[in-house]
């Protein structure tokens, strides 16, 4: 079909490509939409500046969740499952595109697309970056300009329908899914799948810290967060000793010391981990730090401690009649 239609909005008309079936999917907050989309510039070229099946994964974005680009909500919600559809777009609404094309990029490529962003509403964001670091987009912040979008709408799913990812639940929802989320890490432990219960306790956690980013540090609220987090933290790097990742559980156990200080478990973690990697004299002065705080661990430190010193001893020998080797003259 060629016939273009307008939107009833300002600076938006639409050609349907291809037709689509039934009727309008009714949107509502937190429905996920999926779709393929194409971006081109409105130069005689018809120039390419993104392509979701380059990546070879659809774009899904989550109705009501503030995604940089409003109108391409307005957009999808005038298609129907199926239709392939181009919308010229006016420079009013395509200004924040570099930006939202930037993270979609950077995720692409495997990488954060938040690094370095700072916590401000869009425009001021757009401020701060002195380059997006891709010559095309910056390009577009310095001449706004109309844009062509080609979707094409695969599936609306109705929030009940698939499980929300944590950044795009409400604060209610993050509170409600850590419990879950701990509980099913626990049960993981148990059964011996320790991989997988990591994961369960880590998505806990990073519901926490989203929820805590909104707090004031060291206040009422975030104290409250905080004592959520800190167990969770510890199953992950028991978890983590487990699967022998000895250096994530001193990463973790030691940014968590250096908010709770007197927190025997961390110490004891941590020492595990030191002893796992041969930092002796560490793995001693964590042992006996925990002895220190807490006494009721003080047998567990001492069998700790005993099994270390074995071990150092036994690497000693080990080591002295490698060196021995490597100096002493062939036979004649």
């Amino acid at each position: 079909m060629e016939e273009t239609y307008l939107l009833n909005v300002e600076g938006v008309k639409k050609k349907i490509l291809h037709g689509g079936r039934g009727e309008l999917p009714k949107l509502q907050d937190g429905s996920k939409i999926t779709f393929h989309f194409q971006t081109l510039k409105d130069d005689f070229e018809r120039t390419v500046i993104d392509d979701s099946r380059d990546a070879g994964i659809p774009m899904e974005i989550i109705v009501g969740k503030m995604f940089k680009l409003e109108i391409w909500e307005m957009l999808l919600s005038s298609m129907r499952i199926g239709e392939v559809a181009e919308f010229w777009c006016d420079t009013i609404h395509t200004g924040m595109y570099a930006l939202v094309s930037r993270g979609m990029r950077r995720i692409a490529e495997g990488r954060d697309p938040l690094e370095g962003q700072k916590h401000r509403c869009g425009m001021g964001n757009m401020f701060d970056y002195h380059s997006t670091g891709y010559d095309d987009l910056d390009e577009l912040q310095r001449t706004p300009q109309p844009l062509i979008f080609i979707m094409e709408l695969f599936r609306v799913d109705e929030p009940s329908a698939y499980k929300r990812d944590t950044w795009a639940m409400s604060k209610e929802e993050k509170l409600a899914a850590v419990p879950v989320l701990h509980s099913e890490g626990n049960r993981l432990v148990l059964r011996k799948e320790f991989a997988q219960a990591a994961a369960k306790y880590q998505e806990a956690v990073i519901c926490l810290r989203n929820l805590q980013a909104k707090e004031k540090p060291w206040e009422d609220g975030w104290l409250k967060l905080e004592s959520l987090v800190t167990p969770l933290v510890l199953n992950y790097c028991q978890c983590q000793l487990e699967l022998g990742e000895y250096y994530e559980v001193l990463e973790h156990t030691t940014e968590l010391l250096q908010k709770h200080n007197d927190n025997a478990k961390a110490y004891f973690k941590r020492a595990k981990a030191h002893a796992a990697v041969w930092n002796e004299r560490e793995a001693r002065e964590d042992f006996l730090r925990v002895a220190h705080l807490d006494p009721s661990m003080a047998a567990a430190v001492k069998k700790e401690l005993k099994q270390l010193g074995e071990r150092m001893r036994k690497k000693h020998v080990e080591d002295r009649k490698r060196y021995q080797g490597l100096f002493q003259s062939p036979q004649g």
